[in-house]
C-alpha cells in the first residue's frame, strides 16, 4: 500500500480533451481540499477514433508528463485510455495508485439494475474493445449488455450544442439504432466523459424507468475511498489548488472546459504542454 509523506501532492487527471473535467468537477466536489493537476490531450483528441497501440502511447506520455509534477494518484477520466491502458499505467506507476472509470461506471450500473439490459453509449475504441461488457459481466454474470458508438455525441458536447432540436434528433437515432429489435434497455451508461453534458436529452428520451449512470461520481467516491485507506487524504480542510493543461488549443479549451465545469475560464488559466 502507498504510504505519503506529503499528502498535499496533487491527483493527476488525464483525458484526450475537456471532456474529462466532468470526472474533475465530481472529484473537487467530493474532496474540495484537495489539489488537482488536470493534463487535456487536446491535439490528439478524439482517442475513441485511434488504434489501441496510440491510444496506449498516448496515455503513457500523458502521464509521463503529470509526473513531472509530484503526483500522488492518477485518474484516467477518459473511457477509451481506461479500457485500453489501465493495466499498463497501474504497472508503470506502482506503487503509486491508478484509477480509471470503466470499473467504476459498470459497478453502478449493476447496482442501478442487477440482472438487468444495459446500454453503453461510448466512442469507437471503447466499444470495439467491449470493455463495459467485461466489466459488467465480471460482476452480474445476468446482465444483458450492448455498446453502441456515438462520436457524434462528443462533437456535441465539444460545441456545447447539448440541449435543442440537433441534440434531440442525434440522440434519438443513437438510441433507436440501440433498441432496434428485441433490446430494451433498463440503463444507460454514459460511457464517455463528454456524455454527462447530454444528460438531461438523454434521459428525457429514454423515460424515467431507465437509469441513467454517469461513472464521474462513482469514480470520485473511488478515489476517496483509496486514499482514504492509504492516508493519503490531505491534511488542510482549505480549497485545493487547481491547475489546467493543454496540448494545444488554450483558448477552446478555456471555452468549452468553462461549459463542463460551470464555471468561466480565460487562456490564462490553462498552460499549453508538449508531450
Amino acid at each position: 500500500m502507498t504510504t505519503y509523506d506529503n499528502t498535499s501532492l496533487p491527483i493527476g487527471i488525464f483525458d484526450s480533451g475537456v471532456g474529462g473535467l466532468t470526472v474533475l468537477q465530481a472529484i473537487r466536489d467530493e474532496l474540495p481540499s484537495e489539489n488537482l493537476i488536470y493534463l487535456g490531450d487536446t491535439a490528439r483528441l478524439p482517442y475513441g477514433t485511434k488504434s489501441p497501440a496510440s491510444i496506449a502511447r498516448y496515455a503513457a506520455q500523458a502521464t509521463a508528463k503529470l509526473l513531472e509534477h509530484d503526483i500522488k494518484m492518477l485518474v484516467i477520466a477518459c473511457n477509451t485510455a481506461s479500457a485500453v491502458a489501465l493495466e499498463s499505467l497501474q504497472e508503470q506507476m506502482h506503487p503509486v495508485p491508478v484509477i480509471g472509470v470503466v470499473v467504476p461506471g459498470a459497478l453502478a450500473a449493476v447496482a442501478a439494475r442487477p440482472g438487468g439490459a444495459h446500454l453503453v453509449l461510448a466512442t469507437e475504441a471503447t466499444v470495439r474493445l467491449g470493455a463495459y461488457g467485461k466489466a459488467i459481466s465480471r460482476h452480474d454474470p445476468k446482465a444483458r449488455v450492448k455498446e453502441q458508438a456515438c462520436e457524434l455525441l462528443v462533437a456535441l458536447a465539444e460545441e456545447g450544442w447539448t440541449n435543442g432540436d440537433i441534440a434531440d434528433s442525434i440522440v434519438r437515432r443513437y438510441l433507436a439504432d440501440a433498441e432496434h429489435g428485441e433490446f430494451k434497455a433498463d440503463s444507460i451508461i454514459l460511457g464517455c466523459t463528454h456524455f454527462p453534458l447530454l444528460r438531461d436529452v438523454i434521459s428525457e428520451i429514454a423515460g424515467d424507468d431507465v437509469a441513467v449512470v454517469d461513472s464521474a461520481g462513482t469514480t470520485a467516491s473511488v478515489v476517496r475511498e483509496t486514499l482514504t485507506a492509504s492516508g493519503g487524504l490531505v491534511a488542510c480542510n482549505g480549497r485545493g489548488k487547481l491547475k489546467l493543461l493543454a496540448t494545444d488549443g488554450a483558448m477552446r479549451f478555456a471555452r468549452v472546459g468553462g461549459q463542463f465545469l460551470g464555471e468561466a475560464l480565460t487562456v490564462e488559466d490553462v498552460q499549453l504542454v508538449d508531450l
